[in-house]
């Protein structure tokens, strides 16, 4: 299983990506289609999208489709803000990661216009609040013919690049690692950026026993897992609903995301955290990826593949999907 692994990273670097076809600026894509000589395709259940350009370097894109509907999103956009990479992991079906790759972007952008395209992390934290009161919208639209859209939710993953200066935005267990260059050894080290709210994670489980001092079933371990209110792994999301807003706790949702208890507060939170990092000469390469591939990679194997297969670039981005 491992070495499976690192062979779908060491194809993602060859690179791929999936097809989408939602341009942006500078001819850098929105999570697939062509640009320039560039190659893309599908092989069984890989997409995958031949090196791509952006602002400061190149990227590449893989997705290991599991379920029979692809429930993942991705795209990379670039212009006067800088270059956005949005990673999509949904949970529960596709409905939610499609809405924010197809709004998140957009409330950045006209956020960042606001302030003649300058980027700060209060621009990305707008964008998200939008694109949830947004989503929270459409399942009050649909209630009456789709409830169980109030089930379906996305972790999201952002990166900014603005000015030199990158900034990262994470809901959820997706991951960015970046690959930095030791001196000049030769040597790589993997540096995590991203800050994870998963159950397993004991900090993530104190931060939500603090949340609700009040429930002692806040967090369950159920089968070897810890999960929120025995529900979810995540405790932060765009979505899932049903776990925010009393309202749509109740039938005709599946009875397994039904709380026996009133929801005094929301349960889960839709508020990134939020951190910026000063790009050096030394940054190499940055992976963004889904909870499918670290769960079988640590973040030192991963760089360690990719510096494996070198290339003459300022900055690459992959972007993996499993």
């Amino acid at each position: 299983m491992l070495q499976g692994f690192m062979n779908l990273l060491s194809l993602c670097w060859k690179p791929f990506g999936h097809e989408k076809g939602n341009h942006g600026a500078n001819g850098v894509l929105g999570g697939g289609g062509s640009s320039g000589g560039s190659k893309e395709g599908k092989d069984g259940l890989l997409w995958y999208r031949d090196i791509g350009k952006y602002g400061s370097g190149d990227f590449s894109m893989a997705v290991i489709q599991a379920n029979q509907v692809l429930e993942d999103q991705s795209q990379i956009e670039s212009g006067q803000y800088g270059t956005f990479v949005g990673i999509y992991d949904g949970h529960g079906g596709p409905e939610t990661a499609r809405y924010v790759c197809d709004h998140l972007f957009k409330h950045f952008r006209a956020i960042a216009a606001e302030s003649q395209g300058v980027v700060t992390a209060e621009t990305i934290q707008r964008a998200f609040r939008q694109t949830e009161e947004g989503f929270t919208t459409l399942v009050s639209e649909s209630w009456s013919t789709r409830p169980n859209m109030a089930t379906v939710g996305t972790c999201c993953l952002v990166g900014v690049i603005h000015q030199q200066t990158l900034f990262i935005a994470n809901l959820g267990d997706s991951r960015v690692v970046l690959g930095k260059k030791v001196g000049n050894t030769g040597g790589i080290a993997a540096l995590q950026l991203s800050t994870e709210h998963n159950a397993n994670i004991a900090a993530i489980r104190q931060e939500l026993k603090e949340l609700h001092p009040n429930d002692p079933q806040i967090v369950v371990l159920k089968h070897g897992v810890w999960r929120v209110k025995g529900i979810i792994q995540v405790s932060r999301s765009i979505g899932d609903v049903y776990m925010k807003h009393a309202r749509y706790n109740r039938e005709p949702i599946n009875g397994k995301f039904r709380l026996p208890e009133p929801m005094n507060m929301p349960i889960l939170s839709a508020n990134p955290t939020i951190i910026s990092h000063d790009l050096q000469p030394n940054d190499s390469f940055l992976i963004f990826a889904s909870d499918g591939l670290w769960e079988h990679l640590s973040n030192e194997k991963a760089v360690d593949i990719v510096h494996s297969h070198p290339r003459a670039v300022r900055l690459s981005l992959l972007l993996c999907f499993f």
